[in-house]
């Protein structure tokens, strides 16, 4: 169970502000972490794209269909799909008949695909240590636990109307327009 660390004093405008920037460093980290894992990679024939895809099919320990592999990583079926018809073109996947779906193949990794997937995490080890050095293992813990949450509201967010969401957004920021012009609207 995923406990939520709530901000009881916060103005709603407050909240998000707060939010809006951890979302804009998310993505700032996101670009950054993307371009150090294509750089840590690159000789080893991957790109951080496929080096996560590897890493989704490693860490399920059975074949997957490729929309199961997409919905582990929070992306689309689409996007992944590509990917993974790539790493097949290179020999590093391969695919097997599906008994549940007749059209969804399982995908698999080939023994050079497991080569080149150990190969990379023997690397992200030092840089990891490198990257993490001077921080606390507590403070960690604590940003996994935040977007962690934030991922769990956004993955339940997925099943309700996106017009809903506006709604609450413009009465807050009415309210805030209201307070920093001093006078009703």
């Amino acid at each position: 169970m995923t406990m939520y660390c709530r901000m009881p004093t916060a103005k709603p405008a407050d909240l998000i502000n707060a939010i809006t920037r951890v979302v804009l460093q998310v993505f700032r980290l996101n670009g950054r972490l993307l371009a150090a894992g294509d750089r840590l990679v690159e000789d080893l024939g991957l790109t951080s794209a496929r080096w996560q895809v590897l890493g989704a099919i490693s860490v399920a320990h059975t074949p997957q269909p490729v929309a199961n592999i997409a919905r582990s990583m929070g992306l689309t079926r689409q996007a992944v799909q590509r990917t993974v018809n790539e790493l097949a073109e290179s020999g590093l996947l391969s695919f097997a008949p599906n008994p549940h779906h007749q059209r969804a193949q399982l995908v698999m990794l080939t023994k050079k695909g497991v080569a080149a997937y150990d190969a990379a995490m023997v690397r992200q080890a030092p840089w990891a240590n490198i990257l993490g050095a001077g921080l606390y293992a507590k403070d960690l813990a604590i940003a996994e636990h935040v977007l962690s949450g934030l991922t769990e509201r956004l993955e339940a967010a997925e099943s309700q109307p996106v017009r809903n969401a506006g709604r609450g957004r413009s009465r807050i920021h009415a309210k805030a327009r209201r307070r920093s012009y001093g006078k009703a609207r």
